[in-house]
């Protein structure tokens, strides 16, 4: 099999704010995933860079990566510059978010996932729950639950735990690992309502 192309050119650190939109970009940006992007640069912050070509006049016009520009103008982020026409860009502006929706899912592999990823952010909480419906995880008579309420004395941590499926010992379960694994002291509630194992 002959080797693809390269078209990777350089890694830029570039301010947000300078790159210019693409004005063919044809996804739009609901409210649920400006939250959760939000929550994954809070908790996590950029693990990926975005994607931009550089017109001949040396300005950087984005082919992917519209909203994370938009929600940090002012900070300097990571850019693979492309060695791309426009129509090869336009290619990929059509091509990328589609291609990733092609993927299939391992729901076992979904739903440990599921479990063991936490996160105190909302938007992602939303985001998981979201997931676990989508994928039939859900069993009858489970209540989805993104959030924990969790009210300590002021010395001790408080943890909102996002379990996209959970019963009460699955909320009392992850408490404890946290605990366990972070040396924290951990006090729960949980509603009546959940069904108790």
């Amino acid at each position: 099999m002959a080797a693809f192309r390269d078209r990777i050119k350089a890694l830029r650190r570039v301010p947000a704010g300078d790159l210019l939109r693409n004005p063919r970009n044809w996804r739009t940006h609901p409210q649920a995933q400006q939250d959760a992007l939000r929550g994954i640069l809070s908790e996590v912050g950029y693990a990926d860079a975005l994607l931009a070509r550089e017109t001949p006049d040396g300005e950087l016009v984005l082919i992917d990566g519209h909203l994370r520009a938009e929600t940090t103008p002012d900070q300097e982020v990571p850019v693979l510059v492309l060695d791309v026409t426009q129509a090869e860009a336009d290619k990929l502006l059509l091509s990328l978010d589609p291609l990733a929706q092609l993927a299939e899912t391992n729901k076992q592999a979904l739903d440990s996932l599921l479990r063991d990823v936490q996160t105190g952010d909302s938007g992602l909480a939303k985001m998981f729950e979201g997931l676990a419906g989508e994928n039939g995880l859900l069993e009858d008579g489970e209540t989805s639950v993104t959030e924990v309420d969790i009210k300590p004395p002021p010395q001790m941590a408080w943890v909102l735990i996002g379990v996209p499926v959970v019963r009460y010992g699955d909320i009392q379960e992850h408490v404890d690992r946290i605990a366990a694994t972070d040396g924290v002291s951990v006090m729960s509630t949980a509603n009546d309502t959940f069904p108790k194992n």
